[in-house]
């Protein structure tokens, strides 16, 4: 917890509360499916949270954004980022249905009424939305097709309505196989720590691709 309270001072005391329940929430589930792996676990606010929190440092989400977390898997980097953005709504998808049990129990355990879980794969949704973000679910070439059509026309954000994927590793070669316009945040200017090093946000505007 000392982790996110240093990186993100202003948090309200009910945040502060939410933050330091997700542990707990996850060791639970964890004990009754494989949800994050155990050694994860051991450093699951660094890892999972300050991680997921890392789009965060490169877009504030303005009060009615709506944002889809494609493949959230147990609600990473969703839940993080619902606690930290109560004014903005998120739709977790995923589908593998038991990920999304997990997350529909920790947003009512902690009561994230800005959550909306659902067990679905992500081309079948048709609801639009300002952000799409992703953390590591598979390579952007593969991930491109699944939000076409899936972005809202007007733009009331900071950026320009699009893409926030959460990558690792050289993400120039991975990018490249689509011809996009994006940028690349590193993580390590934000967070210190070797975990940070090579952990990138890549920010993918939707403009002209509509």
């Amino acid at each position: 917890m000392d982790l996110i309270l240093q990186h993100f001072p202003n948090l309200t005391e009910k945040q502060i509360e939410q933050f330091a329940k997700l542990q707990t929430l996850y060791a639970e589930w964890n004990d009754k499916i494989n949800v994050i792996s155990r050694k994860d676990m051991d450093h699951f606010y660094e890892r999972h949270v300050l991680h997921s929190l890392g789009i965060a440092k490169v877009m504030q989400f303005q009060p009615g954004t709506k944002v889809l977390d494609i493949g959230t898997g147990g609600g990473f980097p969703g839940i993080p980022l619902a606690i930290l953005f109560p004014d903005t709504h998120f739709h977790l998808v995923d589908s593998i249905g038991k990920k999304i049990t997990v997350v529909k129990d920790v947003a009512k355990q902690l009561k994230l009424s800005n959550v909306e879980a659902q067990q679905a794969r992500a081309e079948s949704l048709v609801r639009k939305y300002d952000f799409v973000v992703s953390r590591a679910v598979t390579r952007f070439t593969n991930f491109f097709p699944w939000v076409k059509g899936k972005f809202k026309k007007e733009d009331f954000n900071e950026f320009p309505n699009g893409i926030l994927l959460l990558k690792g590793g050289d993400v120039d070669e991975e990018m490249e196989e689509r011809n996009v316009g994006y940028v690349t945040y590193h993580l390590d200017d934000y967070f210190q720590g070797e975990f940070f090093e090579t952990k990138k946000v890549v920010y993918v505007p939707w403009e002209g691709k509509r």
